[in-house]
């Protein structure tokens, strides 16, 4: 893997991650650009490595609402903590079941299928355009809410629909104020990035030389940097409804992702 390579990933998994438009689907265009061998046999190190960059990420960024939530979970009652916390508990079941049953279906998904991209992001684009059309409301995540997010989180496991903005665009189209959804969105998927890194690391498929430390290194740190700038800004666009344009740019990727898979 080529050092330049490596950051131009990390750069594109950081800012997807957050930004609704896809970092799975916009990692398979990338791959597809670069060439399969970009990324050879330590894809799958590579990937957990960028996975985790930007679950820290989301870490730093919420890092006050994490310490509540804790300080909360640790005085054993049924307060506002306990229940975010099981609403999270829940918002990850859809996905958990989809990644334990359908593992094997879905990796079909990421073998260079980018007339699959195209079309998921052009869903991707029709969802953010609703979630745009949603009126402003104050409601924050119940535990029914929390399961359908969670149901949306599932779906976003195919490259092309993006997780950030399947998660924000249900809640929001569910009433959820805007604030709130980019906030339950983002903290959701932390714990469940790191289950997927935990079981991908003790899956014993994992490949690594010595001398793709550095590139490694470099795609983490990408990946974090970017991450924490995606993830202040995307707080700000939600809370200002400015969805529409990831739509606009969703639509137009996804298009030329379709005219690429065609004439490419």
């Amino acid at each position: 893997m080529e050092l330049i390579d490596a950051i131009i990933l990390g750069i594109i998994q950081g800012l997807t991650e957050f930004l609704p438009v896809s970092s799975s689907g916009h990692l398979e265009l990338g791959k597809a650009i670069l060439g399969a061998q970009a990324v050879p046999e330590e894809s799958l190190l590579f990937t957990v490595i960028l996975h985790f960059a930007t679950a820290l990420s989301t870490i730093v960024v919420f890092r006050k609402d994490i310490l509540e939530i804790f300080k909360g979970l640790f005085q054993f009652k049924w307060n506002e903590e306990t229940q975010f916390s099981l609403k999270i508990i829940i918002s990850m079941i859809p996905a958990a079941l989809v990644g334990l049953f359908l593992n094997d279906f879905i990796e079909v998904f990421f073998d260079g299928a980018i007339v699959i991209v195209g079309i998921m992001l052009i869903i991707t684009a029709f969802l953010l355009y609703l979630a745009d059309l949603a009126k402003t409301t104050d409601k924050g995540v119940s535990f029914r809410s929390a399961f359908v997010i969670g149901m949306a989180q599932a779906v976003a496991i195919l490259p092309g629909i993006s997780r950030s903005g399947a998660t924000i665009s249900a809640a929001v189209l569910l009433g959820v104020d805007k604030t709130k959804s980019a906030r339950f969105s983002f903290l959701m998927v932390v714990p469940l990035i790191l289950g997927k890194v935990a079981k991908d690391l003790m899956g014993g498929d994992i490949n690594f030389h010595g001398d793709q430390a550095v590139a490694m290194g470099a795609g983490f740190i990408a990946a974090f940097v970017a991450g924490l700038a995606a993830c202040t800004w995307m707080i700000k666009l939600v809370r200002q409804s400015k969805l529409t344009y990831f739509a606009i740019y969703c639509l137009i990727v996804g298009l030329i992702a379709l005219a690429w898979s065609i004439w490419g």
